[in-house]
């Protein structure tokens, strides 16, 4: 039986997942791979370090070009994220030949547009199923499971993080930080969670998939993006009250006149497929124009689920290398890319919650009907708190459908008041999900 070697480059926790998947289910990999895959080198930052999984101290090395340059290493398993060395090490290995498999996001978000550009070149393929919704195989289902298919709109819960945090607050009444605490005690959250919290996690991911769906490269720095840091048990108490969820949603559309993404918190109406993920899990929601809406579920991050997509892509590789397929140009080389620019989501029409911070005084209520009249903002329902005598007042406005611009313009003139004591939070309503 044919050996193929791999080298990994980093033993962390998703390496660690790698190494175990490939150890407890080697017969079953051979058999349906009908080759082994032998892990040959393994990168680490101390070899002295305890590892939970059986690396033997001979395949350890501290040194990258041990891994790079080792004649028989056929794929590069790239797991120490960040972006510097990760990219360098990508690139030294594409152009020694090797094939590469990564769970990087945030590095395909960046430099995305020269690995692959590079791997085209030097006729080897790049595989990053893992760097979208953990162990779900949502980006060989665009690729591969839809390939007759054009994909028209996708929309998901694509961090686990903010889901968990989210998750958290509704149904167990935490307040965000004491949520926050327990997702990194959990380990899905990292020590700094910004770019999970503030949706930038979400915006590197959303731009993957609209380059598999759409066949289109955004800089994820340009999609819209909100985070949840702003989110209060209020809000969460509001949509129990008129029957929502409060969900991170990512949404990607492609318009004839361009594509449309974002990442925002949101009222998901009860019910709804998307407000019923629960915890670290994933779902993402994808309509194609002959098979119309499909659903793609799981868990979004952990070692296991991350790893067994990691594991996934090192078989297809292999299976490539199985085919005498190596010297042909990638499959990358054949798909046709376009740089896009997101397009602005002033056009967008949606119901909205909001929630206007006041002081408990006369005629309010009135200047703020008023001002959101005199933009366009029709109110489809109001609600006030009822506080003590010269307490602050959370007045929550449920508007009609409004296009973006008018709402931001709204906003805008709103918070310039004095009445109103904070920003005035915003949530989108998303529309219950269609009868087929």
């Amino acid at each position: 039986m044919r050996t193929i070697a791999i080298g990994l480059l980093g033993a962390g926790n998703v390496g660690g997942g790698v190494v175990r998947i490939l150890q407890e289910n080697r017969e079953s990999i051979e058999r349906r791979l009908g080759a082994r895959v032998q892990v040959k080198r393994v990168l680490v930052r101390d070899k002295a370090r305890g590892r939970d999984v059986n690396v033997p101290d001979d395949l350890l090395t501290t040194v990258a070009d041990e891994v790079l340059a080792d004649p028989d290493v056929r794929v590069v398993v790239e797991l120490i994220g960040g972006i510097e060395p990760a990219r360098s090490y990508v690139l030294d290995a594409i152009r020694r030949g090797k094939h590469v498999v990564t769970a990087n996001k945030a590095l395909l978000g960046l430099h995305g547009r020269e690995i692959f550009g590079e791997a085209a070149r030097c006729g080897v393929s790049v595989f990053f199923e893992a760097s979208v919704a953990g162990g779900i195989p949502i980006l060989r289902s665009l690729r591969e499971g839809l390939a007759s298919d054009e994909i028209l709109r996708l929309q998901g819960i694509v961090n686990g993080t903010s889901n968990y945090i989210l998750d958290a607050m509704a149904r167990q009444g935490s307040t965000y930080d004491d949520a926050l605490a327990a997702a990194q005690a959990a380990g899905y959250a990292e020590a700094d969670p910004a770019a999970d919290v503030e949706g930038i996690d979400a915006a590197q991911k959303l731009a993957l998939l609209a380059l598999v769906s759409f066949g289109v490269r955004v800089d994820p720095s340009a999609i819209p993006t909100e985070g949840i840091t702003r989110i209060r048990p209020f809000e969460h108490q509001m949509a129990r009250e008129f029957g929502w969820v409060v969900k991170s949603v990512a949404v990607a559309r492609n318009d004839p006149d361009g594509p449309l993404l974002a990442v925002f918190p949101a009222m998901v109406p009860r019910g709804s497929l998307l407000a019923d993920v629960h915890g670290p899990y994933n779902a993402v929601q994808v309509e194609s124009r002959a098979l119309g809406r499909s659903l793609y579920y799981g868990r979004g991050a952990g070692r296991m689920p991350t790893g067994a997509a990691v594991v996934s892509d090192i078989i297809e590789v292999c299976r490539g290398l199985q085919s005498f397929a190596e010297g042909r140009p990638p499959p990358q080389a054949f798909a046709r890319v376009e740089e896009a620019t997101p397009k602005p989501l002033d056009g967008e029409r949606s119901e909205n919650y909001l929630c206007v911070h006041v002081p408990n005084v006369p005629g309010v209520l009135g200047r703020v009907a008023s001002c959101l009249g005199a933009h366009g903002v029709s109110i489809q329902r109001m609600n006030q708190d009822t506080p003590g005598e010269n307490e602050p007042v959370d007045m929550v406005i449920l508007t009609e459908t409004v296009e973006e611009h008018e709402l931001q313009a709204a906003l805008r003139a709103l918070d310039a008041f004095d009445d109103v004591l904070a920003p005035t939070h915003r949530l989108r309503i998303l529309p219950p999900d269609p009868v087929d």
